[in-house]
């Protein structure tokens, strides 16, 4: 039996060598989080200073070393900061796919980051709208749809729409803003001021940036203006409100301090990890 009898040594020797699994292969690449990356896409661009969005960092630096490697981004720009040169950036590297109009926003869409990572980096957090729907009358899209009824359930009452999103030119008083997807204005009639203050309360809850607008600030009735933080179909503009939102700002064109319900930040994402 001895001489038929292999020592552990030898038996490993002559044993082959497993093939590393799939997944082992994409867990030596570094993981770009798209929940932070779009963040920082919103914030960093509205900055006076080049501070850098909290947990970013790393995955802004992978996407800015992909776009590098593609000619679209120079060397010095390859910093974590997701400003407005990566932003033009990134929406060239969109055109390149043949992307158009919001799908060329620079704001990073699932699709176009994962094509970018091939070979480079994966993606976790993933974010999508999902497709349009029908709100009262008004487009809106499957995510912003459900954030919108989850504050109509904290709140106890109906929401209705003034205006929705995808809607390129429909009020020029509005900029822009609801040119592409979560964005929305609410409804106020009938509310007393506490109510319309409680009402944007619940809509930031769950991820909007949201403001009660009054007549005084602009050539407009009294309503709510919602921006879902985070939406990859945001126009410019709208992307512009989110960055001033979390920097402190009331999102006009005055540039003037928050005037709005101070609750914790936080992005429809963050809401539902924690309800």
């Amino acid at each position: 039996m001895g001489c038929l009898t292999l020592s552990a040594t030898q038996a490993s020797a002559g044993a082959p060598r497993a093939l590393p699994a799939p997944a082992e292969t994409a867990a030596a690449l570094p993981v770009v989080n798209m929940e932070a990356t779009v963040l920082a896409a919103q914030i960093d661009p509205r900055r006076a200073d080049n501070t850098l969005t909290p947990g970013a960092k790393d995955s802004v630096l992978a996407v800015e070393r992909a776009l590098q490697a593609r000619n679209l981004l120079d060397a010095r720009w390859v910093d974590g900061y997701f400003g407005t040169t990566t932003i033009k950036a990134y929406a060239a590297y969109q055109r390149s796919l043949g992307h158009t109009g919001l799908a060329a926003n620079g704001l990073p869409g699932a699709s176009s980051l994962a094509t970018l990572g091939q070979g480079r980096f994966t993606v976790s957090h993933v974010i999508k709208p999902g497709p349009t729907v029908q709100r009262g009358g008004y487009v809106v899209n499957t995510r912003t749809q459900a954030m919108l009824t989850e504050t109509e359930r904290l709140l106890g009452r109906r929401l209705v729409l003034s205006q929705g999103s995808y809607n390129p030119g429909g009020d020029p008083t509005s900029a822009g803003t609801h040119d592409g997807g979560g964005v929305v204005d609410i409804k106020v009639d009938g509310m007393s001021a506490d109510t319309r203050t409680a009402v944007a309360r619940a809509l930031r809850q769950v991820g909007f940036a949201a403001w009660v607008r009054s007549p005084a600030q602009g050539d407009w009735p009294w309503h709510i203006h919602a921006v879902a933080i985070n939406d990859t179909d945001q126009a410019t503009q709208a992307q512009n409100q989110v960055g001033d939102y979390y920097l402190g700002f009331n999102g006009l064109a005055n540039h003037r301090p928050d005037d709005g319900p101070r609750i914790p930040i936080r992005t429809w994402e963050d809401y539902q990890r924690t309800h």
